[in-house]
């Protein structure tokens, strides 16, 4: 089977979950994303999911991101739309500000300065659509804020001129009970939402929770393993060229 036979039936199911689960669900298949997660994943892969019509993706790592970007962009011009969804590193910002429409993942003043600051200087007029990251257990090493500090950012948000407050984005802790762990995001959302009507992105859910993530409100989910498969991983060493396979958490 060639990949872009796999890509479409990988495509095909993974629409039909998300129409089953819409459906369960009493939503319309329009008001839920599907962000295909390629970080990891060569241009070739985008460029056919593109053809088979995806036009969102997500990236998180630069300076892969930004290569991906421009060889794909070269190819099909500049109407997708890119997502980081990785953990925000400040001083890479001002080359993810250039490419990214969309940034799931800020959780600290320094992101929204330094995001700022490179859509700036890349003189993008239109902004960045910013997304919090909740925290659920107050886990620093796994990102995200609690609840409590999300009106502090999101304020922080608002008044900047590049960047525009678009809603959450939360993981569910591993150890968590999924149910109770997605009716815990649709409750900050909601409460998130009557504060700032204009929000409209929650971010929530991969391949493994999707169902369960559009039960509870999700209007995007992030799914990469069951798009493209485990992710290879390309070994650090320099003198190696050998790909081993792991489970992509997306």
């Amino acid at each position: 089977m060639s990949r872009v036979n796999e890509l479409s039936a990988n495509l095909t199911e993974v629409r039909e979950r998300l129409s089953a689960a819409c459906s369960a669900a009493d939503r319309k298949p329009a008001e839920v994303t599907l962000l295909a997660v390629t970080k990891f994943w060569p241009a070739s892969d985008v460029l056919a999911l593109h053809s088979l019509g995806l036009n969102e993706f997500g990236e998180a790592r630069e300076p892969e991101a930004s290569r991906k970007v421009a060889t794909v962009e070269a190819a099909v011009g500049g109407d997708l739309v890119w997502h980081m969804i990785g953990r925000l590193q400040t001083n890479k910002a001002k080359s993810i500000a250039k490419w990214a429409r969309v940034v799931h993942s800020v959780d600290s003043q320094r992101h929204i300065a330094a995001l700022q600051g490179g859509r700036e200087a890349a003189s993008v007029r239109d902004p960045i659509d910013v997304l919090l990251q909740l925290s659920l257990d107050g886990d620093p090493s796994r990102g995200g804020v609690v609840a409590a500090d999300l009106p502090h950012l999101a304020d922080a948000v608002e008044a900047s001129s590049h960047l525009r407050l678009a809603g959450l984005m939360a993981v569910p802790p591993v150890e968590a009970q999924p149910e109770r762990a997605f009716a815990e995001i649709a409750r900050v959302y909601a409460e998130f939402r009557a504060r700032y009507p204009a929000v409209n992105v929650l971010s929530a859910g991969m391949s493994a929770d999707l169902e369960i993530a559009v039960n509870y409100g999700s209007t995007c989910v992030r799914v990469g393993t069951a798009l493209l498969g485990p992710r290879p991983l390309i070994s650090n060493q320099p003198q190696s060229t050998s790909v081993t396979q792991a489970t992509n958490p997306a």
